[in-house]
């Protein structure tokens, strides 16, 4: 499934979603889908800065796409960053890199989140960035 796909899916089931309150429901359920966290990652090197809440960010790299495993100890923050693993989780550095988080503004996230989880999540979406910038370039390093 393409980005745009992926994108498409949340913002479109977001709609369907009557009120806030099933919108955080479904936030939280997204968090409970998320993969196990490594423990031996669960360390101040992953962890995001600018987060209020301790959120871990493990990337990895096969020279074709990036894999993230992802963890927060804030059950709303763990769901948050699971939607940004659906997104950005499995894609190319160039994919990642061409992917602006407008989406999180479509589903009404800037709209209802608090300032800090607001700032926290633009982190995340930063430090993905970075990762995806750092691994393009050791991509291109790897195929000359």
């Amino acid at each position: 499934m393409t980005i745009d796909t992926t994108i498409a899916e949340m913002i479109d089931l977001f709609a369907m979603l009557p009120d806030w309150e099933e919108r955080y429901a479904q936030i939280i359920a997204y968090g409970k889908d998320l993969a196990p966290y490594p423990e031996e990652f669960r360390n101040e090197t992953f962890r995001v800065k600018g987060c209020q809440s301790n959120v871990w960010l493990h990337p990895t790299f096969d020279g074709q796409r990036v894999h993230f495993d992802a963890d927060s100890d804030a059950v709303i923050v763990r769901g948050l960053t699971a939607m940004l693993m659906r997104v950005y989780d499995h894609r190319t550095p160039d994919e990642i890199l061409a992917t602006k988080p407008d989406f999180l503004a479509a589903l009404g996230l800037d709209q209802h989140l608090s300032q800090n989880r607001t700032n926290g999540l633009a982190s995340m979406v930063k430090q993905i960035m970075m990762y995806a910038f750092a691994f393009r370039s050791l991509g291109s390093k790897v195929n000359t």
